[in-house]
Order: structure tokens, then C-alpha cells, then sequence
């Protein structure tokens, strides 16, 4: 019989956060978990805990700025060039 040890899911919730912020993928942890010895069970319940953070963040509307001001400047006419000048 195995016991789920409730105790060790924060840890791995924390470690998944830690090593995607660093760019593995969920597949990956999973794997490297499952193959230091860590329950099938604990690591879905966690990998559901951090997708749905996930999920909560991308949900958040990010604040909105005010647009900035454009202003138009207008150019001077261009001078006639040196040989437009000579030959023109």
C-alpha cells in the first residue's frame, strides 16, 4: 500500500514554478520526478495545482496605460543639392 505524503506537495508544486520559470517543460519534470521515486498520484495533483496558477494569471487583465501623444513635426522643404544647383 502506498501513502500519499501530502506533505511534499508544496515542494513539488515550487519545483515545477522553479524549473519552468527556467524554461523545461511539464514533460520533462514529470519524468524526472517520476524516475527519482515520487508518487504518479502527488505529481497530477501538483501539475494540476500549477496549471491552474497558470490559468489564474493568464486570466488577469493586465492595467492599461494611456496612449502617448503624438505630435506631427513638419519638415523643412529639402534645398536643391550642389549639382541640381550647377546643372539644373
Amino acid at each position: 500500500m502506498v501513502v500519499l505524503r501530502d506533505e511534499y506537495l508544496p515542494k513539488i508544486v515550487e519545483y515545477f514554478k522553479k524549473n519552468m520559470a527556467k524554461g523545461y517543460k511539464i514533460d520533462q519534470l514529470k519524468f524526472a520526478l517520476i524516475s527519482q521515486g515520487q508518487s504518479r498520484v502527488l505529481i497530477d495533483k501538483a501539475m494540476e495545482v500549477v496549471q491552474k496558477e497558470i490559468q489564474d494569471k493568464a486570466a488577469e487583465k493586465p492595467k492599461m496605460f494611456e496612449q502617448p501623444k503624438v505630435e506631427v513635426i513638419e519638415e523643412e522643404p529639402r534645398k536643391k543639392g550642389f549639382f541640381s544647383r550647377l546643372f539644373g
